[in-house]
């Protein structure tokens, strides 16, 4: 039987607000569980709500841990490498879409192929580098060895192949430099997909645990998964101290649902652009 116009649109609104729901439950029982005590916690069957909300558990674990010090490791880092990579992702994807030059083809394939070698495989080679420029356990050594990704690369040049070469064309008979046209007409056209990869580079960075763990050793640079690590199994007494934990996890989590908020139109509008170009 199918589903009348009349009844398609209701129906549809009820899922995407169910899926919605869902996807925000667990955060909303992150922000709960931070307010309840440890029994409430532990207590069947659960509540949705704290009898009495501790808001002075945030503080507290706050307090318990240099939380400040890995929040802004985490953001600088995470930042740092987003602008690196949107100046060498644009140039690199420019160079593929847009110059002609020999051996374009195969530097193609060689993206493509080394965006399938897994990160872990290059960790050894990376880390005796980084030891013989003496950039273990620093700020530099943390961004320089992520500041080119190439799916980041692989992104902005399927981005790139969408626009029309007769503009860019029509800029190199104007005179315009290769830097020009770049900046001044491929970014504006594109900034949508730049949004996605700010967005999706800056969580993956921030997020960053084993690279990060096996190159720093001083707690001063612990990004914020480190440093949440480091709290559950000293600040929180291995899980006994799970509201502390929970509320810990609340506000790390922050800085990325700030991010998404800032960048949500742009990512739409990157997926309806995506969709209409498929279909024509």
């Amino acid at each position: 039987m199918r589903m009348t116009g009349a009844w398609r649109t209701p129906v549809r609104h009820v899922v995407l607000t169910a899926s919605a729901i869902l996807m925000a439950f667990p955060f909303y029982w992150l922000v709960m569980s931070a307010l309840k005590t440890n029994d409430e916690i532990w207590q069947f069957p659960p509540s949705l709500w704290p009898e009495n909300p501790l808001w002075g558990n945030f503080a507290e674990a706050w307090q318990a841990a240099p939380f400040a010090q890995y929040l802004f490791n985490s953001v600088f880092v995470a930042g740092m490498i987003v602008v690196l990579q949107f100046i060498n992702s644009a140039m690199m994807g420019y160079a593929l879409t847009h110059m002609k030059f020999r051996l374009k083809g195969a530097m193609t394939a060689m993206v493509l192929v080394c965006y399938m070698i897994p990160a872990t495989a290059v960790y050894l080679p990376s880390y005796m580098i980084l030891g013989k420029m003496g950039l273990i356990d620093s700020y530099a050594g943390l961004i320089l060895t992520n500041c080119v990704s190439v799916f980041s690369i692989f992104l902005i040049r399927q981005a790139f192949l969408q626009v029309n070469h007769e503009l860019i064309e029509a800029g190199q008979m104007d005179g315009a430099s290769h830097m020009r046209i770049l900046w001044t007409i491929l970014v504006p056209l594109t900034r949508s997909s730049f949004a996605v990869l700010a967005l999706i580079t800056f969580i993956d960075q921030y997020n960053n645990y084993f690279w990060p763990m096996l190159i720093t050793q001083s707690p001063h640079l612990q990004l914020v998964s480190a440093g949440l690590r480091s709290f559950f199994v000293e600040g929180g007494a291995y899980g006994l101290k799970w509201p502390l934990i929970m509320a810990a996890s609340a506000f790390t989590i922050a800085p990325l649902l700030v991010l998404f908020a800032l960048t949500q139109k742009l990512i739409i509008q990157s997926v309806n652009l995506t969709a209409g170009s498929s279909k024509g």
